[in-house]
């Protein structure tokens, strides 16, 4: 009995289905990139910036209320209630709003390139092509200060909506209005962080879908502030807010990276991927480029070949082999980029087969001068190689 024959018969169906093999490449590409390694640090560092932006507020706060008791006493009643802070009238302090305002700025540019990194690995960005500190932290200013803003907005749009203020007239609007500044929001968070390269167009796809995830997730956000943080004791309130936030803050982090992953599948038409073998030419396209992800700088060059499996021992583990050009160093372990690397284990009987065995001896023919002799014992190999495979 094959217990795996429902997935490959759900492998065969995604595979002719488009709808459902952009879903499954979306998340076959998630998979791969390790992507929610990268979600849950953008979700760490956003977790991180509350805390010096509550200070930055807290000392904002003492400095407005001075002197007035009542507003100090409606202000520490609001919403505030749930969070960790106690105003002081009078109190006021600069060393609590300089170290607040400088640990916001670098928490918020913590969050920014945890997104930069993000979109490179969605992107497949090599290292050599990604910016450099100084620009990273450039364009982690300007989000700051445009993403910041808007998303203040629409949180504040999105919340009176889940706080059901107004009628259904005013819900709408509100709606609108909040689903309008999340548009803004990552058009803005895209633009700027996604090389320019990519046409505007392209990014499209991932903004409308991020923006109405994220319009979904605000409102469901206010929905269990209003009833199940209220509705929880002092104790298990504070718990209660913190275990939503960190959840909240994480599905953020997860539908931004997924916005970036469903515009590169699309416009880069890595689908449908396979689950089981064999695999689709959008697997080898989509490995091709995490693997030209390491090339660190113009003198390094990975090249990407895929072959029938091979054993591999422990010796393969963190000796790999390597080629130079134009050639090694005195004492070096590597080989000329001229001379073939010779592979340190060798194909099976079994998993060799006729087509490979002619694809090897047509590659080795074409590095030849193709001599006319050459050329028509190339073209007869390929001749052969097709025949074979319409068997």
């Amino acid at each position: 009995m094959d217990y795996l024959a429902p997935i490959k018969a759900f492998d065969r169906f995604q595979r002719r289905r488009a709808p459902v093999a952009i879903v499954i490449a979306v998340l076959r590409n998630f998979s791969d990139q390790n992507a929610g390694n990268a979600a849950a640090l953008i979700a760490y560092w956003a977790f991180f910036s509350l805390f010096p932006l509550l200070l930055l507020f807290t000392a904002i706060l003492g400095f407005v209320l001075h002197g007035h008791h009542a507003a100090l006493v409606s202000v520490e009643n609001s919403a505030l209630r749930e969070l960790p802070i106690k105003l002081y009238a009078g109190h006021g302090s600069g060393v609590a709003l300089g170290v607040g305002l400088i640990g916001t700025l670098s928490a918020g540019l913590g969050v920014t390139s945890a997104c930069q990194n993000a979109f490179n690995v969605v992107y497949a960005i090599p290292h050599r092509s990604q910016p450099n500190f100084l620009v990273s932290r450039w364009r982690g200013l300007k989000l700051l200060a445009g993403v910041g803003l808007l998303q203040v907005g629409s949180t504040a749009a999105a919340g009176a909506v889940s706080g059901g203020f107004g009628g259904t007239l005013l819900t709408v609007a509100g709606l609108a209005v909040a689903l309008a500044i999340n548009v803004c929001l990552f058009f803005v968070l895209f633009r700027v962080l996604i090389p320019k390269l990519v046409p505007t167009n392209e990014l499209w796809p991932g903004i409308l879908v991020a923006s109405v995830a994220w319009e979904v997730l605000q409102s469901v956000g206010g929905i269990y502030v209003s009833h199940v943080v209220k509705g929880a004791g002092q104790t298990y309130g504070t718990f209660a807010t913190v275990i939503g936030l960190l959840t909240w803050l994480y599905l953020g982090a997860r539908i931004v990276v997924y916005a970036a992953e469903i515009n590169v599948v699309l416009t880069r038409r890595l689908w449908p991927r396979s689950i089981m073998a064999p695999p689709e030419p959008a697997d080898r396209r989509a490995r091709a480029a995490l693997a030209k992800m390491e090339e660190r700088d113009n003198t390094e060059t990975v090249d990407v070949s895929f072959h029938p499996p091979l054993t591999r021992g422990p010796s393969d583990l963190g000796n790999p082999r390597y080629t130079v050009a134009p050639e090694p160093a005195p004492g070096e372990r590597a080989q000329t980029a001229t001379t073939r690397v010779s592979p340190s284990t060798r194909a099976t009987i079994d998993s060799l087969t006729v087509p490979a065995l002619l694809d090897a001896v047509s590659e080795r023919l074409g590095e030849a001068d193709l001599e006319p002799a050459t050329r028509q014992a190339r073209e007869a190999i390929e001749a052969a190689r097709d025949a074979i495979e319409q068997l």
